[in-house]
């Protein structure tokens, strides 16, 4: 599939499905990091479309299990809606955050419009984290630990509902969603994700096998019509080079092997939207959380130590 003429930045400046305050100034963290720069530097026509508004943070406990679930709600439907425009004007969205609820939207936003171009979805998720809780089991009411469990139909009916889907025809299905570098999953949460079905590649698999073998296989199977997604949240990386987010969890993938990812990305050609979540620029230094995620975006996007023949290069 030939990338998009246009890449469309939409940024969502809200924590509201955090547990701590900052992640809603990432968008801005980005763009001082210099993103559309990086981008127009390896030949791509980008549009920043600004931020989307929504309700600010009211900073209250659960109710009924959930921490402020109509502003997350109303954050996502925006979401959806400024995803979907993207993809259907042609556009590859790169949804800028805020924490990681937002995936809710922009995924559900990815899968609506797969359905309607009959593509099959690939959804690689970059994460610390399973984020397959659900209120019977979420510790904090949290809903950033919840968005995977939420797009597979376990959710509010005003999170699953978004874009049209149901708990009988949810917007993921788990055969759709690869997880990478997880490696810190709730007791309940795990019981959840081997239940689904979720392939799972944590820190273990690629302490054993290495990280080309996990991308390998969490790669397999696309081809020139599938519509791959990844979703990007930078606890992901080992706090020791990415400490600006909220929920570290040391023992994360190297500089290095994050590179490997967006570079085997990369040479698939099929990137086809993008979320890039968790920055908290409260707990960084200097932005340079911030700068890794650009550095890595470029390598998304084809920058890489040697030039190498892409699938569908002549």
């Amino acid at each position: 599939m030939a990338t998009p003429a246009t890449v469309c930045l939409i940024g969502a400046p809200t924590d509201v499905g955090g547990g701590a305050r900052g992640a809603s100034m990432g968008p801005e963290a980005l763009r001082v990091a210099g993103l559309v720069e990086a981008l127009r530097g390896q030949g791509v026509d980008v549009l920043d479309a600004g931020n989307l508004s929504g309700p600010p943070n009211p900073c209250l406990p659960p109710v009924n299990g959930f921490r402020h679930l109509p502003e997350v709600a109303a954050w996502n439907r925006a979401v959806h809606d400024a995803v979907f425009d993207a993809l259907q004007a042609g556009q590859l969205p790169v949804l800028l955050g805020g924490d990681h609820s937002l995936a809710i939207g922009s995924i559900s936003a990815v899968a609506r419009h797969c359905q309607a171009s009959g593509r099959p979805l690939r959804v690689l998720w970059f994460d610390a984290h399973a984020d397959f809780n659900t209120v019977a089991l979420t510790p904090s009411g949290n809903i950033h630990g919840m968005p995977v469990a939420s797009l597979c139909g376990d959710g509010p009916p005003e999170l699953v509902g978004i874009g049209g889907f149901t708990p009988q025809r949810p917007a993921l299905r788990a055969s759709e969603l690869r997880q990478i570098g997880i490696r810190s999953v709730d007791a309940g949460e795990k019981r959840l994700v081997h239940a689904a079905g979720i392939e799972v590649f944590d820190m273990r698999f690629i302490d054993e096998h290495g990280m080309r073998a996990a991308m390998e296989r969490a790669l397999a199977g696309v081809d020139e019509h599938t519509h791959l997604h990844v979703s990007l949240d930078v606890d992901f990386l080992d706090p020791e080079i990415a400490p600006g987010v909220a929920t570290t969890v040391r023992g994360g993938p190297t500089y290095r092997e994050a590179q490997l990812c967006m570079e085997m990305i990369a040479d698939t050609g099929l990137l086809a939207s993008l979320d890039i979540v968790e920055i908290n620029p409260a707990y960084d230094t200097h932005n340079r959380t911030a700068e890794l995620a650009v550095d890595l975006v470029e390598s998304l996007f084809g920058k890489s130590t040697l030039m190498r023949a892409r699938r569908g290069d002549a």
